[in-house]
Order: C-alpha cells, then sequence, then structure tokens
C-alpha cells in the first residue's frame, strides 16, 4: 500500500519528467503478468555485506520488476528469507551465475574483492551478454583491477551500465579523486568511451554519459542521499528498470532521477535530510513513479 503522507515537491521538474523517460512512465498493460517485467539478479554481498544485495534487491522489487533474485558471494545462504520481503528469491552467487533466464544483471554491491569476486566478474562479462549488466561498487574497482582480457571483455560487450563514484571513477581512470572532481564531465565522457558503457558518475549533480557522446544532467536528490546503502538503492532502481526492457540510457538517467527525486519527496513530506535512511528511498521512488503515471493518464 502507498504511503499516503507522501508530497511532491512545488517544482515543475516532477512533472515534465514523464516526457523525458517516456518508457519509465508508461502505464502497465491490463494483460501482463511478472514475466513481463522481467527478472533481475542482483550479486554481491560477501560475508558482513549482505546488507547491500538485499537493499539493491528491495528497490528491485519496490521499482516493479516481475521477479528479483539476491545473490550472495557466500559459501552458503546468509538467511534462509528476507523476513520484510520475502518476495525476493535467495541463491548463492554461484548458483545464481548458472540460471538462463535472467533478464537483467546488477552485480558488485558489496561482493567483496577476492578471488571469487573477481571470478564472479569475469563470468558476468562473458555469458549472457544479450542481458543488460550493471557493475557497480567492487565490480568495478576489480574491472579498474583487472588484466586487459577482462577490460576488452567490457569494452566488447554491449548493454553495459557502470555507476562509479568519484573514488571508483578514479580508479578506472588511473587518476586521482580530486582529478575526477575538477573535472566530472570529461572523466565520465572518458570513462564511457574507455567501456563502450553508459557511465553513471555520481555526486551532486549525477551525470550519465552514453558513448555516443550524450550527457544527462541530473537535477534531483539532496544531501540526505549521503548515507550507507543509498549506491545499493540506486543499483536495484537502475537494475529493475533495465529488467523491465527500459533501454541502458534512459534506465539509468531515469533510475538516477527517481532516486534523487525520492530524497526530495522524503524531505519535502517529513522535513528529514539528515538521518534519511538508504531503506527509506525505495518505497518513495515507487510512490513518485506511480503518482507520475497517474498524472500522465489523467493528461
Amino acid at each position: 500500500m502507498m504511503n499516503p503522507s507522501y508530497k511532491l515537491p512545488d517544482t515543475p521538474d516532477f512533472f515534465q519528467t514523464t516526457s523525458q523517460f517516456p518508457d519509465v512512465f508508461a502505464p502497465r498493460q491490463a494483460e501482463s503478468h511478472k514475466g513481463t517485467y522481467g527478472t533481475l539478479a542482483v550479486v554481491g554481498g560477501a560475508s558482513g555485506m549482505s546488507g547491500a544485495v538485499v537493499l539493491a534487491s528491495t528497490a528491485a522489487i519496490y521499482q516493479g520488476s516481475g521477479k528479483v533474485w539476491a545473490g550472495f558471494n557466500q559459501t552458503a545462504l546468509p538467511f534462509a528469507v528476507i523476513p520484510e520481503r520475502p518476495e525476493i528469491m535467495l541463491a548463492t552467487a554461484e548458483d545464481l551465475l548458472k540460471r538462463k533466464d535472467i533478464s537483467a544483471w546488477a552485480v558488485g554491491c558489496g561482493m567483496g574483492l577476492d578471488e571469487t569476486a573477481d571470478s564472479i566478474l569475469n563470468i558476468v562479462l562473458t555469458q549472457n551478454q544479450d542481458a543488460p549488466l550493471l557493475l557497480d561498487a567492487d565490480a568495478l574497482t576489480l574491472l579498474a583491477r583487472s588484466n586487459p582480457e577482462t577490460r576488452e571483455a567490457a569494452q566488447k560487450r554491449g548493454n553495459l551500465i557502470l555507476t562509479p563514484h568519484p573514488a571508483e571513477a578514479a580508479r578506472l581512470l588511473g587518476t586521482s579523486t580530486q582529478a575526477i572532481q575538477q573535472d566530472r564531465m570529461s572523466a565520465v565522457h572518458t570513462i564511457s568511451a574507455t567501456f563502450q558503457a553508459v557511465t553513471v558518475l555520481k555526486g551532486h549533480r549525477t551525470l550519465v554519459a552514453a558513448p555516443d557522446g550524450t550527457v544527462y544532467t541530473n537535477p534531483s536528490g539532496n544531501a540526505g542521499l549521503a548515507t550507507a546503502g543509498s549506491g545499493d538503492v540506486l543499483s536495484g532502481i537502475i537494475g529493475s528498470l533495465l529488467a523491465q526492457g527500459i533501454p541502458p540510457f534512459q534506465a539509468a538517467c531515469a533510475g538516477v532521477w527517481l532516486h534523487g527525486a525520492a530524497a526530495d519527496v522524503i524531505k519535502h513530506s517529513s522535513g528529514v535530510e539528515t538521518g534519511m535512511l538508504a531503506g527509506e528511498i525505495a518505497p518513495a521512488a515507487r510512490w513518485l513513479r506511480n503518482r507520475l503515471m497517474t498524472d500522465k493518464t489523467k493528461n
């Protein structure tokens, strides 16, 4: 049930956005089923970091994926079920990587940097190449450290989204975080061109670049997003849109906007910015997407 206490900020941006991301805000067809909206696999969650996968998977199910798998880089499942979200299916990363029915992958949240994590990265880059792939967090660090063959596999894969924060972007380009922040536009262009991937350079006014040079500057969001797990939620939102068949550049731009706009909704509705929790973002993003879909239908 949607929270009736949410309120839209009094800005025209919220009503103009549906035209920017038409596939995201198209109403659902009456004759549809869970298979219509794809299956997302979220892979990460090394020991002690299970929450990263839970946050990303929860955000994905809230954003409308038909089915979501949470895959943990552990020898055994850390728990039998996510009590608050039993809709999410659980597997070890090893078992999940064997599945052939995945519509999109989101890999890296809390995954760790061990040999098993490195193997996961290589598998997702070379298998299931028709399915869009999002790499975040530890997967980006591993990619930055990888051998030329792995980097070449990333460049050739297609349908790839990279979501670095400035320090991860610096690792990918072999430079400093300060250098990234001094020229964010150049950095996001270079990463996107180097890896032939849609690149989301996170931060204040997040930038999203396509390999053809197109760049989207995100206007939404506030400092409440500076909290643990916020990036995992973003990965889940974008991954969910990918699984639903939204093209990668539009999925990345819309996901970034929804993530930030959800934080704006929370701040406007409750006055909370300091102490905003990552787990609060996904329900607000769900409410916002549905609200804007409803407004679009009325118009």
